[in-house]
């Protein structure tokens, strides 16, 4: 399969949103960025804060022993245009680097997921959330990978604006940044296009 060559971390925003649930993704970018020393800076073109990572970064911090077969660049972005926006910055980012929908990865906050569980799955509907929503009219498809960051539910539907627009408790904020780092540790399977291997490791519980 083809490797990963844009992680799409989704949230809003700006100090207001920073710490609400609805940022998991962007959580998740910045904890990557910080891993392997990756500067991210806005695009304005890309509608976004982007970074390049490269396999040196990631064989100087040691994320993994894995041989990476890289040929291209790898990309990074949090789109700045609010999470309704998203697929204006994945649209813009994918067509000028030439990067397939097959390529990309957008890691998200999942209502449907306790905060003690992280899944990677490729295509599939919205379920509601409005980034893979505007994601997916912009691409003209939903054939793309997504890592679903577990939030939890709050049990009415009418409450889930609010719920996703606050922060987590301090027991739920443990568990996500525990499977922020769990998920990161399957990021070179990802770069190699080895899905099944990163799947199994992620989904295995230890």
């Amino acid at each position: 399969m083809d490797p990963i060559k844009l992680f799409v971390g989704l949230g809003n925003p700006g100090n207001k949103y920073e710490a609400t649930r609805h940022n998991a993704g962007f959580w998740w970018v910045d904890q990557l960025a910080a891993s392997t020393g990756t500067r991210l800076a806005l695009e304005p073109k890309f509608f976004g804060v982007t970074g390049k990572l490269n396999s040196s970064q990631l064989n100087i911090n040691k994320l993994s022993s894995s041989k990476f077969d890289l040929t291209s660049d790898i990309w990074l972005i949090k789109p700045t245009t609010f999470m309704n926006g998203s697929g204006k910055a994945v649209a813009a980012i994918a067509n000028y680097y030439k990067i397939l929908p097959a390529q990309i990865l957008v890691i998200h906050d999942e209502l449907d997921l306790p905060p003690e569980t992280v899944k990677l799955k490729k295509g599939g509907g919205h379920g509601g959330h409005n980034g893979l929503k505007d994601i997916t009219a912009a691409l003209e498809t939903a054939d793309f990978w997504r890592l679903r960051l577990g939030i939890g539910h709050p049990g009415e539907r009418n409450e889930v604006v609010n719920f996703v627009l606050k922060a987590p408790l301090k027991d739920e904020q443990n568990a996500i940044n525990n499977c922020i780092d769990k998920s990161l540790e399957i990021v070179p399977q990802l770069l190699n296009g080895d899905f099944e291997s990163a799947m199994l490791k992620l989904h295995t519980k230890t």
